[in-house]
């Protein structure tokens, strides 16, 4: 079974709900847990863990074999990336860093091996045993990259190449493709949103994209005495959502973040692991 915790804007708490729930499932079942926000991945900090077990993800970029080359520049007119350009002398130039690794510019050449397989390093993935019925898969983008779709490929490559019983995605900020990437496939997404402007707004555009992909969501509520939950409510009805819980300020919650332990363990008898194990027993309901 696939669960996503996603949520559009960032800093709702999407990793503090994330990390509760794996915690929470691990107690009964096999739970494989993603971070998938691969440009600031934080469920190893918040699980006291440490990243190991690291593999490269290289993408592909094109390599010329000048002498093959007959300059005709069909890999430069295809280039959607605008990542090739041509010299005086009519040959096509590589920007690397523009590259999405799309391989169009070798389907289209008309001269076999005149474009060949190269590759460079653009992140890497980790994987670790985080509790006894833990483990987790860590995406990183590596330092002056910005593509971080190939590194949430790679992440959910790894983790679903690990037999569990759950595995669960904690998403990027945002409604990109890198989000979609993550979300695709599950069986249950939870969107955590909080009770602003920034918060409603996004809000209604990760249901917008959910809407697209054919999911219904649930919402998590996070800080939900920060203000008013209406307009919540009614971008959740106009969406056909459903609000499963709501979770006030909580010391619990603050205590457990900066001691790296979840709060359905430290505080196992309080107030917000109560509202995260009945999120469990909901997630039990439609297993």
């Amino acid at each position: 079974m696939k669960i996503t915790v996603t949520g559009g804007k960032g800093g709702t708490g999407k990793s503090t709900v994330a990390t509760n729930l794996a915690w929470a499932l691990s107690k009964k079942y096999h739970v494989v847990l993603v971070d998938a926000d691969v440009e600031c991945p934080d469920d190893h900090i918040l699980l006291s863990t440490n990243l190991s077990e690291e593999e490269d993800v290289n993408l592909f970029k094109p390599k010329f074999d000048y002498k093959k080359c007959t300059a005709c520049g069909l890999c430069v007119e295809n280039c959607s990336e605008h990542a090739l350009v041509k010299f005086k002398e009519g040959y096509p130039f590589l920007m690397p860093t523009l590259c999405s690794g799309c391989r169009t510019c070798q389907l289209v050449c008309p001269e076999k091996g005149a474009i060949l397989d190269d590759y460079r390093f653009v992140g890497n993935t980790y994987h670790v045993k985080a509790h006894d019925n833990l483990e987790l898969v860590t995406g990183l983008l590596g330092e002056g990259e910005e593509r971080s779709y190939p590194i949430v490929l790679a992440a959910r490559k790894r983790a679903l190449s690990i037999p569990a019983d759950i595995h669960l995605f904690d998403t990027m900020p945002g409604t990109g493709n890198h989000v979609a990437a993550a979300i695709e496939d599950s069986k249950i997404v939870i969107a955590v949103s909080e009770p602003t402007p920034l918060g409603e707004h996004d809000l209604e555009m990760i249901l917008k994209l959910l809407k697209k992909l054919n999911l219904k969501a649930w919402i998590v509520i996070n800080r939900s005495d920060l203000g008013s939950t209406e307009k919540h409510k009614e971008i959740v009805d106009k969406y056909d959502a459903e609000i499963i819980a709501e979770i006030p300020m909580n010391n619990e919650i603050l205590d457990s973040y900066v001691s790296g332990v979840p709060v359905v363990e430290k505080y196992p008898d309080g107030e917000a692991a109560k509202i995260f194990n009945d999120i469990v027993r909901r997630i039990e309901e439609v297993m």
